[in-house]
């Protein structure tokens, strides 16, 4: 997402307090290439001296292969060390790259082929990943925090004053929107198809693309084939999307105006790690109630940080499924229930749903809440940074 970020890392390296810290974030924001790894502050003395290395991967789910997986030729670091060296001396570089890469990963981007023997710190947002396993054994140490919740306080930062979003216009049940299908995202396919199967898109505004990432869907390759589908139909029972990346950093308040449910279909669904991003805090945010599709017990995740859920009046024992396809399908089921409501019994369900999303609304602006995201980041940076000073301390013998 090429939204600007690096207020936020001048922030999380303010709130650390030290000055032996060198933060490395993908820049430009949004990109997963290695080479744009780069330092937050250009200062050429401590880039040298610095002790700590800090690599920011809070964005998105973390890929540990990715980084792992790549040419050494093209990479930006070694272009700059081959520029000064003589043939013999090239491919015997080559040779020793190959030999630490598996032992690099992010580490490349300090520009430091030693760099591999240093810890440095991993921040993410993922809960219950196995992929912290693969860093943790690369002397990276963990820091998670919820990034997406002061994120969201940004850009959302209207919603709060907005005063559209207290007139309702209601039109359809449920708002959703689909924008990417490609990766991680692929249930997506699936969903419209059940939506399709069972009439629903017709209580729900919502988009479907034919086309992601230069593919058409039904040319898709799954890595899930319980997601595929044969239904050509779908472009003609659903508008495109004309959403572009960005589109998840703003709400737009006329489809809140005319909705009464957001589900919410989040990166990660098919998938054993908890990592949730704004979308889910948008429809906090504009206070309305919500149906999360993402991985089971995000629900349960949700409501650590002090967010009521609705299982009063919505069946949400779809979060406790740990099949993707199990849990897409009971997602469904409980739309489909709500849609047939009639409507006295509807309006009076979303009457109660409304009470909860308002008080969701207010923790979410609250500072009680801001100063919770703040106080967990400061938590366990301040745990690794101990680590990292008794590491250093001790190989130093001091």
């Amino acid at each position: 997402m090429s939204v600007p970020l690096d207020r936020l890392y001048n922030f999380l390296h303010d709130v650390c307090n030290r000055d032996d810290l060198i933060i490395y974030r993908f820049f430009p924001h949004g990109s997963r290439k290695l080479e744009d790894v780069q330092p937050l502050r250009f200062d050429n003395q401590l880039l040298i001296l610095h002790k700590n290395y800090i690599f920011c991967h809070d964005q998105e789910p973390l890929n540990f292969d990715l980084y792992n997986e790549i040419d050494i030729n093209d990479l930006d670091t070694i272009k700059h060390e081959l520029k000064y060296l003589d043939e013999h001396n090239i491919e015997k570089y080559k040779q020793i790259c190959k030999q630490v890469m598996p032992k690099m990963n992010l580490k490349w981007a300090a520009g430091l082929i030693g760099a591999f023997e240093v810890d440095a710190v991993l921040i993410h947002s993922e809960k219950r990943s196995p992929e912290l396993k693969k860093y943790k054994d690369l002397e990276f140490i963990p820091v998670y925090w919820w990034s997406h919740g002061l994120i969201a306080l940004d850009w959302f930062r209207y919603a709060e004053i907005d005063p559209a979003l207290n007139k309702k216009n209601i039109k359809h049940d449920f708002l959703i929107y689909n924008r990417a299908w490609s990766g991680t995202r692929e249930y997506r396919i699936k969903f419209a198809d059940l939506l399709s199967k069972h009439k629903l898109h017709q209580y729900c505004l919502t988009w479907f693309s034919e086309i992601d990432n230069n593919q058409h869907y039904l040319n898709h390759t799954f890595v899930n084939p319980k997601f595929s589908t044969k239904n050509s139909n779908l472009p003609l029972e659903f508008p495109s999307s004309q959403a572009n990346s960005n589109s998840s950093a703003d709400y737009v308040g006329q489809d809140y105006q005319n909705t009464r449910i957001e589900v919410v279909l989040e990166t990660l669904f098919d998938d054993s790690r908890l990592h949730l991003t704004e979308k889910i805090l948008r429809p906090i945010a504009c206070g309305q109630p919500f149906i999360l599709a993402s991985t089971h017990g995000s629900l349960e995740y949700l409501r650590s940080y002090g967010f009521e859920t609705f299982s009063e009046f919505i069946n949400e024992t779809y979060d406790t499924i740990p099949d993707a396809l199990e849990r897409l399908e009971a997602i469904v089921a409980e739309m489909l229930r709500i849609s047939h409501l009639p409507d006295v019994e509807k309006e009076n369900l979303y009457q109660n749903l409304d009470k909860i999303a308002q008080r969701n609304k207010k923790l979410f602006f609250s500072m009680s809440w801001q100063q919770q995201i703040v106080d967990e980041f400061r938590t366990n940076m301040n745990h690794a940074l101990t680590t990292i000073d008794q590491i250093n301390h001790s190989s130093t013998g001091q």
